[in-house]
């Protein structure tokens, strides 16, 4: 080359040493400043840093406190286990934090070979004059020095080897840790663990009968068969009431602290006048403030309509009371300034009072199209007599805030007519609108959920080959939550979701190619410096300082990328939406696949090409018969944009992990902004903060994928990838055990995996390619290929390694998702048998399977025969699974001592997110206990009033663990009214 090309690679080199450096340091220093904050703020807010002390309401998942002393909380995280993550997080969680540990368990051992062996062969007399990192890589063996790509060759070898045998154990220790959650006693006695869903059914088996006898043939047979509906209008119905209950309770809590308010106005200057009453005799001071004087007259007003007025609004003038305004036509949402302005409580009230009737005559149409056997057992939201109450009410609420004089009789008068005139309108189109839904059919739609009553007949279910005609009833999950279901895609036709399927995923591949020209721009602001000689208009960047350099090729483009990536998640759920999955942890799933391509095309390979294109741009200009050789030695130079990478997530990611600023800040703005009612103020506090799988596993296995592919091209990564595993794997530890709350609804037994795995073989599959090209593309000072044999070697480990992963994929494969035939007897509602000889899951007898036949405990029913009549089984089960559902039954505070145990698969007290009993497989909108209203209590019983007017027309309501002090500030000591699960 010539000597232009010698001087822009010594340049380049000497930026790459400085990038990195410049990186470190960089890192370095926010890694220091955060923790050393995380320090000082950590027992300051236990509400953002250890609320797993005190939130869950089962004393059995709370952690203890970190560390009373300030700089031991280092030691307190080291020395936490890891496994009670399992019991405290699910398995989710557990087996991401067991990733973690796998990759530190491959990685260190590669450390120290990696580092004895090929350090000292790329950087000593190698024949290259390379200075800086560049010495330590591949591209540093020089022409006269090729035998030492032996070096490498061997090196990959055992590294496979190695990893190989890490994910083989791994996989095992998956499966037998998986099988063990499956049949656990508490575990498998939920209605989750024993329902399917099965969507794709023809007309023929779309009743209950026809499914009942359909899967008759399994052991124990069907106990309930829930064909899912379409509901209509009832999810609107359902969605506006909710809306409307959050308004009145927003509008009735302001309306409260407002009245204490002026109360307390109103006693300071009666006080007031008493002190100077000596001095300016009785007659000398008003006790009554303007505003209590126009509350008087408007209430005086409101009397004459024949309307009751309680204490708060006797207290509040009308036109200080809470308004909003309504949406204009189909904008869903309301423009400041513009559209009808109504009373906030009022409004409130009619709209509920209206759905509610809604409800209960499309509810009342809905059970009459079920069995009547299920009609009697299903939990219809306890709608019984709502509407003859309502029907009883007496108020005749003034909706349109009027800003006329209200003494004025007149006034009065039209304003009655016009009342009078508007409610019956209003209840005209309510009755039209329920005689319409009392007329509405809701057909069954192409799917269901079948319960069985044993836990294997689900999972046989569940794998067997259930209908004769392609596609149809061949989509089935197993292990699903009420919750966890998207209803929106149960009626899809299989036909029609393979269509959304092929377009959802042709979708993302025109964003793979079209993403690729912003990815290619970030790479190549990586490679600046050689970009500045190539360019004479980018010239001026030659002229910046190097540390600025070392920022923007080092700092700058690792952050574009991670805003970049961003932007991706959400529109990657919306095509799995689309292409029609039932379950959200499904859209995780597929989420997880899609982001990971994106991740790996973008994140990864595009940067590698293009900073190493670039960087050998100009020796491709000058000699074009070097570009074998120049590729093979400027390829390598994009490693020191993956180092600068993984010192970023390693060091400034895990602090910022640590420190939680973002959730710290967005706490406090949430308790200012948005907890002005009971019910915000509890979501706020008492609900744990979660992590979604689809991006974070990705986000993690990409930085898995770039160390493997790089560990033998540049090993300096491997040092560093031992780091930052370390690091992630004691931080998202201590998160899981004090900080995050996985929803058990979410909970998909570690199916996310089994995926990461398939990962690292991309990042195997990545090295071996790529080191194979390189050991082509060398040559030798004659110009002549010198590492022919090493590359055959490589073909031949790359064949091992598919052979390998076909290996793993038919082992374990089958396990993933049921229970085998062999683990029955420990499954739910098998009967109790002895054989004379325990079959174990793994190679240890698993803590918690108990007893000296090695079985795990079943429920009360095990030891009765597996066939059994519908009756028996349900009466059997609901006894089996009486101390699973009688954990959420009751009002326990927060902190109560015997608060109810929720895990994985159970019932947790929120709306909508039931799933312990049966009757949970309706739709919300058609089962769901309607919500009742939560006012704060206050000293001076305003509450206690305005719970009495609400439940005078017909509208639950409660005060239970929810306070307002004397400023209007609330207070709870406990859940919301009506989110326990009935006993």
């Amino acid at each position: 080359m010539s000597g232009n090309s010698s001087a822009l690679q010594s340049t380049a080199k000497t930026q790459s040493t400085s990038t990195f450096v410049t990186a470190l340091w960089l890192n370095a220093a926010i890694f220091g400043a955060e923790l050393i904050v995380f320090t000082l703020l950590r027992q300051r807010f236990k509400a953002i840093y250890e609320p797993r002390t005190y939130v869950p309401a089962d004393p059995s998942k709370r952690s203890p406190p970190l560390s009373e002393k300030l700089f031991a909380w280092p030691l307190a995280v080291l020395g936490s286990d890891y496994r009670a993550i399992k019991h405290q997080n699910g398995m989710d969680a557990y087996f991401f934090v067991r990733f973690l540990r796998m990759m530190i368990r491959i990685f260190f051992p590669i450390w120290f070979i990696s580092w004895a062996v090929l350090l000292p062969v790329t950087s000593i007399e190698s024949g290259s004059n390379k200075t800086g990192l560049d010495r330590f890589t591949f591209g540093n063996i020089g022409p006269s020095k090729q035998g030492r790509y032996w070096a490498h060759v061997s090196c990959v070898w055992v590294f496979t080897i190695w990893i190989w045998y890490v994910i083989w154990t791994e996989m095992r220790h998956f499966i037998t840790t998986r099988q063990q959650h499956l049949v656990d006693a508490e575990h498998s006695a939920t209605a989750q663990a024993n329902t399917i869903l099965i969507t794709g059914i023809p007309t023929k088996f779309l009743t209950e009968r026809a499914l009942k006898q359909l899967f008759s043939h399994l052991p124990g047979g069907v106990r309930k068969v829930w064909l899912n509906r379409d509901l209509k209008e009832l999810p609107d119905i359902y969605e506006r009431r909710l809306s409307a209950c959050n308004k009145l309770e927003s509008a009735e809590t302001a309306l409260i602290a407002l009245a204490t308010k002026i109360h307390a106005k109103k006693l300071a200057a009666e006080d007031k006048t008493k002190t100077e009453e000596p001095a300016r005799g009785s007659t000398s001071a008003e006790p009554l403030t303007t505003s209590e004087s126009e509350a008087d007259a408007e209430t005086d007003t409101d009397r004459e309509k024949g309307l009751p007025v309680s204490r708060a609004e006797a207290l509040v003038p009308r036109k200080k009371r809470p308004t909003h305004r309504l949406p204009i036509g189909f904008i869903p949402f309301a423009i400041p300034l513009i559209g009808k302005k109504v009373d906030s409580i009022d409004w409130a009230r009619q709209e509920i009072e209206e759905t509610t009737m809604l409800l209960e005559r499309g509810r009342a149409v809905l059970r009459r199209e079920i069995d009547e056997r299920a009609a009697r057992n299903a939990r219809v939201g306890g709608l019984a007599g709502v509407y003859s109450k309502v029907n009883r009410r007496r108020r005749d609420s003034d909706v349109s805030i009027t800003e006329e004089d209200a003494k004025e009789k007149k006034q009065a008068k039209k304003e009655r007519e016009k009342e009078k005139k508007e409610k019956k309108e209003r209840e005209e189109v309510m009755e039209m609108k329920a005689r319409e839904l009392e007329e509405e059919t809701y057909p069954a739609l192409s799917s269901a959920f079948v319960l069985f009553n044993q836990q294997i007949a689900a999972h046989i279910a569940y794998q067997a080959l259930t209908h004769h005609e392609p596609y149809h009833m061949s989509s089935k999950d197993i292990e699903v939550a009420p919750a966890d279901v998207i209803w929106g895609n149960l009626g899809l036709i299989p036909y029609e979701r393979k269509f959304r399927t092929l377009i959802s995923y042709g979708v993302t591949l025109a964003l793979i190619v079209l993403w690729s020209f912003p990815v290619a721009f970030i790479g190549a602001v990586s490679n600046i410096s050689n970009l500045c000689k190539t360019y004479s208009w980018l010239a001026w960047l030659c002229k910046v300082p190097p540390t600025a350099i070392g920022v923007i090729q080092g700092v700058l483009p690792a952050a574009l990328l991670t805003l970049l990536m961003m932007l991706l998640p959400i529109v990657l759920r919306l095509l799995a939406r689309f292409e029609g999955i039932p379950r959200k942890t499904g859209l995780e799933l597929s989420l997880m696949t899609r982001y990971f391509c994106f991740q790996v095309v973008h994140s990864f390979l595009i940067v590698t090409l293009s900073s190493g294109i670039i960087a050998a741009l100009p020796g491709l200009v000058e000699n074009p018969t070097s570009i074998p050789g120049l590729l093979a030695s400027s390829l390598p130079q994009a490693s020191t944009f993956f180092l600068t990478y993984t010192i970023l997530q390693g060091l400034s990611g895990t602090a910022a992990g640590f420190l939680q600023i973002a959730p710290l800040l967005l706490y406090y703005v949430k308790l200012f902004i948005l907890g002005s009612t009971p019910r915000s103020l509890y979501k706020i506090k008492y609900t744990l903060r979660d992590i979604n799988w689809g991006t974070l596993f990705p986000a993690t296995t990409l930085i898995a994928v770039i160390s493997i592919a790089y560990s033998v091209i540049s090993p300096i990564i491997n040092g560093l990838a031992v780091l930052t595993f370390f690091l992630f794997y004691q931080m998202w530890k201590y998160l899981f055990l004090y900080q995050l709350g996985q929803p058990a609804e979410g909970d998909t037994g570690g199916l996310f995996f089994p995926k990461a795995i398939q990962h690292v073989f991309v990042g195997l599959y990545i090295q071996q390619i790529c080191l194979c090209a390189l050991f082509f593309l060398a040559r030798n000072t004659a110009k002549t290929a010198s590492a022919v044999p090493e590359a055959i070697l490589m073909v031949v480990l790359i064949f091992f390694t598919v052979f390998f992963h076909m290996l793993i994929n038919n082992a374990y494969g089958p396990l993933l998702y049921s229970l085998p035939l062999s683990l029955a007897d420990k499954s739910y509602g098998m009967p109790r048998k002895s054989y004379g000889s325990e079959i174990v899951i793994g190679d240890e007898r698993p803590e918690g399977f108990g007893g000296d036949t090695g079985q795990c405990a079943v429920a009360e029913n095990s030891s009765k025969p597996a066939r059994q009549s519908d009756s028996e089984a349900s009466d059997s089960e609901s006894d089996a699974s009486h101390v699973v559902r009688r954990r959420v039954a009751g009002k326990q505070p927060i902190r109560g001592e015997d608060a109810p145990a929720y895990g994985p698969g159970d019932s947790v007290p929120m709306e909508g997110k039931r799933n312990d009993e049966p009757t949970d497989f309706y739709h919300p909108a058609g089962a769901e206990p309607l919500r009742a209203i939560w006012i704060p209590r206050d000293a001076l019983g305003l509450a206690d009033a305005e719970v009495e007017e609400n439940e005078r027309v017909g509208i639950s309501a409660s005060c239970v663990h929810a306070v307002m002090d004397a400023k209007g500030h609330v207070d709870i000591d406990g859940h919301p009214p009506g989110m326990q699960a009935a006993d």
